[in-house]
Formats: C-alpha cells, structure tokens, sequence
C-alpha cells in the first residue's frame, strides 16, 4: 500500500512511538501546532471519518479512548483539543483516518 500512515503502523516508517496497542498507534506530529501535538491512527487502513461505517464504532471508540490515554502520560490534565480533518475543505493532507491531540498551552476559539 502506499498509504503513508499504513507504512509508519507498519514499521516500514519509523517514528517515536508515544502510544502503541493491537489498534493503534500514536506518535508526534512533524509539524506541531502546539507545544504538545500528536497523532492517534488506527492500525487499520480508513480513508477517512466520513467512510467510516457501523462496523467501525469499536474502532473509532478504541481511538478516543487511546487518545485520553495518551493525554495522561502527557500531562495534559488542564485540557486539550481533538481534531479530525475529514475532505480536502477539512483540512484532511494524508488519506489515512488520524486524530490530532492538541496541548500544552490555551486553545482559543474559532480555530481558523
């Protein structure tokens, strides 16, 4: 696959592996939009969170649920922000379903 997520879960990319189960993989964003910016994917190829199905609902759970995990270890208990570019009018670069966590400093409100 070309898939550049698909590589870096696969090992063919490495990366700093920050969160790691049978499902997903979380690791830093290479250009962080705040002092703490990871991506949370699932192991599994998804395009996008518009072609996720019914089927997909444990997966997409497991994911939030890898994301507050991943806000613990970073010490992120004064908050944070999720976000999921979907479509190219999303902001969405790589055709790989990812979650950005973002935190580390005050979000504001609209994001852009």
């Amino acid at each position: 696959m070309d898939c550049l997520f698909c590589k870096i879960a696969s090992g063919a990319i490495p990366v700093e592996r920050i969160y790691e189960d049978e499902r997903v993989l979380a690791f830093p964003d290479i250009h962080p939009q705040a002092p703490v910016h990871v991506l949370v994917i699932p192991k599994q190829h998804l395009a996008s969170h518009a072609e996720a199905a019914a089927a997909d609902t444990d997966l997409l759970g497991h994911l939030l649920w890898a994301v507050g995990e991943v806000a613990r270890t970073r010490k992120l208990e004064r908050g944070y922000r999720l976000v999921i570019n979907t479509g190219p009018d999303g902001g969405q670069t790589v055709d790989h379903l990812h979650l950005h966590l973002l935190g580390g400093r005050a979000m504001h409100w609209p994001p852009g």
